[in-house]
C-alpha cells in the first residue's frame, strides 16, 4: 500500500498537469508562448522549490518500491506523471528568455532538469527490473551516478548566478 505523503503527493502532480493541460488546450496554438519574468532570481527559486518536492516525492517513491511498498506498476504510473512536470518545466526555461546574465545558471539548472528526467526514466527502467526478477547493481549505481550529477548541476547553477 502507497504512503499517504505520496498518494497525496501523486495526486498535487495529477491536478497541476491537468490544470496545466487544460491551459494549453485554450491558448491558441499559432503564437508562439513566451514566460514573461522580470525577477529570475525568485523564479528560479521557484523552480528550484518544484524540483526538490518533485525529486524528494521519486526518491521517497522509489525507496518504497525498493522496500515492497509500492508496485511496480504503481511506481511506474508515478514517473510518468513526474516526467511529463519536469518536460514543462523545462519548456518554461526555453521560453523565459532569461537576461544575459542569468543565461549560464538557467541552462546550468535546464540541464539539471534533463539529468533528473534521465534519474526518472533510470528508476523507470529498475521497477521494471524488478517486475521480472530483481534490480541489478549497475542500474543501481547508474541511478546514484545520476542523482550526484544532478546535485553537481544544481550546485554549478547556483554558482553562476549574478
Amino acid at each position: 500500500m502507497a504512503s499517504k505523503k505520496g498518494i497525496i503527493i501523486t495526486i498535487i502532480i495529477l491536478a497541476s498537469i491537468t490544470a496545466a493541460s487544460f491551459l494549453l488546450w485554450i491558448v491558441p496554438q499559432e503564437n508562439p508562448a513566451t514566460l514573461v519574468v522580470s525577477d529570475y532570481e525568485n523564479y528560479l527559486e521557484g523552480v528550484k522549490k518544484i524540483h526538490q518536492v518533485l525529486q524528494e516525492s521519486i526518491e521517497t517513491e522509489f525507496q518504497n518500491l525498493l522496500d515492497g511498498n509500492t508496485s511496480p506498476d504503481e511506481y511506474i504510473s508515478i514517473t510518468e506523471v513526474t516526467t511529463s512536470q519536469v518536460t514543462a518545466q523545462i519548456s518554461e526555461f526555453v521560453t523565459s528568455k532569461p537576461t544575459e546574465e542569468w543565461q549560464n545558471s538557467y541552462i546550468t539548472y535546464m540541464e539539471a532538469m534533463k539529468k533528473f528526467n534521465e534519474y526518472i526514466i533510470e528508476t523507470k527502467v529498475a521497477a521494471n527490473m524488478l517486475k521480472v526478477g530483481q534490480i541489478d547493481a549497475e542500474t543501481l549505481q547508474n541511478i546514484e551516478s545520476l542523482r550526484l550529477e544532478i546535485q553537481e548541476l544544481i550546485k554549478k547553477s547556483d554558482e553562476l548566478r549574478p
